[in-house]
């Protein structure tokens, strides 16, 4: 496997987290995605482990019922680090919130790691 699918497969799986609504189905995505002690921080969130990665993430799903995430643009890497731009898109298409993020990957290829910048966010 080349350094770029590797890539391309963590993100991919990272997506499918994301985008899990089911409490089971979120765990297993979160688990393939991530590894145990895995961290996540943004501007809104500062969780580590599965349990807590979980929260958030079905926390993004309360807050936006029907969203899903979706890749922006192309999958970057070097070493072991990845980054890669989303956006959080509604049923009727439009994308109110998108980011970048960059990620730590372990030697299985799960994510170690994540920091995520917020580039758009919709007026409160």
């Amino acid at each position: 496997m080349t350094e770029q699918q590797r890539y391309a497969d963590a993100v991919a799986r990272y997506f499918e987290a994301w985008n899990a609504t089911e409490e089971e189905a979120l765990g297993k995505a979160v688990a393939a995605a991530f590894d145990g002690p895995a961290t996540y921080t943004d501007p809104l969130a500062d969780v580590a482990g599965h349990d807590g990665l979980a929260a958030v993430i079905a926390g993004a799903h309360a807050q936006f019922p029907g969203f899903v995430f979706r890749q922006l643009g192309d999958v970057d890497g070097h070493h072991d680090v990845v980054r890669f731009g989303w956006e959080l898109v509604a049923p009727d298409g439009t994308a109110p919130v998108a980011g970048f993020d960059v990620a730590r990957l372990a030697d299985d290829g799960r994510i170690r790691t994540v920091v995520g910048f917020l580039d758009r966010v919709p007026a409160m």
